[in-house]
């Protein structure tokens, strides 16, 4: 593989705290049904605004006031209760060195995700940084894909040389929609099931596994 897409929440960082915390300090705001434990982590990865849908019956158009609540405290703790997976660090250092194109392809905002990488030192391991505007303009991953391809020279005819690592099945469908091969990491926020569900190309448990397989193909 030459181009390799990260995912940001799960697959670079366990960024669970920080966003669980942003979601309930929203719940608590706007007065909305409080999902079950189980659900709130399910938050981690997909776009909020369908989330809060899903999970808080929250009325789609009221989607954008939530998000803004969400992120009156992600912006000033969330985004630090965060930490880097180890082995990340190296991983991603280790793939620039060698001369493939190293890129983060988040559905988190531009802004948070380069405030994030350069927090933990990681920021100069990735050739590119694309996330979502503010707005939440990109609906799924594989629009945002496709937006990285123009905006890099990314071709047709490069697509079989591309893998997009997550580990959720928006990931994995984005993926799939760009026309590119995927891997789902099960040390992350999804589990096998899901990702087996979506059609994972590559599904791997570890770091250590992610790292072996990335640098051997």
């Amino acid at each position: 593989m030459k181009y390799i897409f990260f995912d940001l929440d799960g697959t670079v960082t366990e960024s669970a705290p920080g966003i669980i915390n942003s979601v309930v300090h929203a719940i608590n705001r706007l007065g909305l049904k409080m999902p079950a434990p189980g659900e709130l982590v399910k938050f981690v990865g997909p776009p909020l605004s369908e989330s809060f849908v899903k999970y808080c019956d929250l009325e789609p158009r009221r989607t954008g006031e939530a998000i803004e609540c969400f992120r009156e405290y992600f912006a000033e703790k969330g985004l630090f209760e965060n930490k880097v997976y180890p082995g990340i660090g190296e991983l991603t250092e280790k793939l620039h060195r060698s001369g493939k194109t190293v890129i983060l392809a988040t559905s988190k905002p531009l802004l948070f995700a380069e405030r994030i990488l350069t927090h933990f030192g990681i920021r100069d391991n990735f050739d590119g940084v694309f996330g979502n505007t503010m707005t939440e303009k990109y609906t799924g991953k594989a629009e945002l894909l496709k937006e990285i391809f123009a905006k890099t020279g990314i071709r047709e005819e490069d697509l079989p040389e591309c893998v997009m690592i997550g580990d959720r099945s928006n990931d994995i469908d984005g993926a799939k929609g760009a026309g590119i091969k995927s891997v789902g990491v099960l040390y992350g926020y999804g589990d096998r099931e899901e990702l087996e569900a979506a059609g994972a190309d590559v599904i791997v448990e570890t770091v250590a596994d992610l790292a072996a397989y990335l640098l051997e193909n």
